[in-house]
């Protein structure tokens, strides 16, 4: 099953990279998710895939709604945080992570770090005082 979700997040990004969807596209894009290296995993990394997944789904409104209040209501402070990577995560599940921090308008990952921290920008209210 994982390698089903891992070949399909690989097609996904191969038809978002070049929005070609022609025959010879399609193989090409099939032929290269099929024969780039993969590392193998448990069976507990499709609970983090289902929950992964949600995640993404959750982020849509998401960030609907918080372009909404940049709209409405003007962000002008900045952060740069760190944040932890979640254990045991895979290199799809890390890119599907950096994908749902940067999709919202409101954060971006700036730099994925080796050590398991992402470095992230945020945009917020100026405090009050």
């Amino acid at each position: 099953m994982i390698g089903y979700l891992n070949i399909c997040l690989r097609l996904a990004i191969w038809f978002l990279l070049t929005a070609d969807f022609s025959p010879a596209n399609i193989m090409i894009g099939i032929a290269s998710a099929l024969f780039l290296p993969r590392s193998y995993t448990d069976s507990s990394v499709l609970k983090d895939w289902m929950r992964a997944l949600w995640e993404t789904i959750v982020a849509i409104p998401q960030a609907y709604i918080e372009a909404v209040q940049i709209i409405l209501r003007p962000h002008k402070e900045e952060d740069v945080t760190m944040e932890r990577v979640k254990p045991g995560r895979t290199p799809g599940l890390i890119f599907l992570d950096i994908f749902i921090i940067s999709f919202t308008p409101k954060t971006i990952v700036l730099k994925y770090h080796e050590n398991g921290w992402y470095e992230v920008h945020k945009v917020q209210r100026r405090k009050e005082q």
